[in-house]
């Protein structure tokens, strides 16, 4: 029987993957890409601290974000500035996702089928909303009224999934129209100037 040699001391793969991401991309970069995962306020700080850049660098650059509407700040506890990606950013986002798989005659037919799933969870729960349901359960309870029946929280979060899905796929074929007619007007001759 030989001794083996020793295994070799492990390195911290987490360190080598930063090492590695920040000699691959531009502060930038990786400011955006801190950002775009980011969905509650947070400071300049500890952006820089993901993006493996300074807090001053980080700042400049969320402020560019900011200026181009891929964030929104807001005033955090102590009076700094945090920042978070805009909503209208990941919306535009999803949009362009589903545009670039889903035709937009294809499109209109599951918008079509959306809105009767809607329809059909609006009769069953009898009211407008997930939140109005929300709304009119917790008055039952407080008023010790109604039966009290137990709301299926499957078809429940369907429902709310089902009206998220509804809104970026309006939102895609929002977008597909505006493109057609910027299109069109681009491709359309000009107008002849009166003389």
């Amino acid at each position: 029987m030989t001794d083996a040699p020793p295994p070799e001391p492990f390195d911290d793969v987490n360190e080598q993957v930063g090492t590695e991401w920040e000699a691959q991309t531009t502060p930038y970069e990786r400011v955006r890409t801190v950002i775009s995962r980011t969905y509650t306020p947070v400071s300049a700080e500890t952006v820089a601290d993901t993006a493996r850049t300074s807090p001053k660098t980080a700042r400049k650059h969320l402020e560019t974000l900011r200026d181009e509407g891929f964030v929104t700040t807001s005033t955090g506890d102590t009076g700094g500035t945090h920042y978070r990606r805009s909503s209208e950013s990941l919306v535009v986002e999803q949009a362009a996702d589903i545009l670039s798989e889903v035709p937009p005659d294809e499109l209109r037919e599951r918008i079509t089928e959306l809105r009767k799933d809607v329809r059909s969870y609006q009769e069953q729960f009898g009211v407008e909303s997930p939140d109005e349901l929300s709304v009119a359960r917790t008055n039952e309870v407080l008023s010790e009224t109604g039966d009290h029946a137990a709301v299926d929280e499957e078809a429940l979060q369907d429902w709310k999934t089902t009206r998220r899905n509804l809104a970026f796929a309006n939102a895609a074929l929002s977008i597909a129209n505006a493109q057609k007619f910027v299109t069109d007007d681009s491709q359309s001759p000009p107008e002849a100037s009166p003389s």
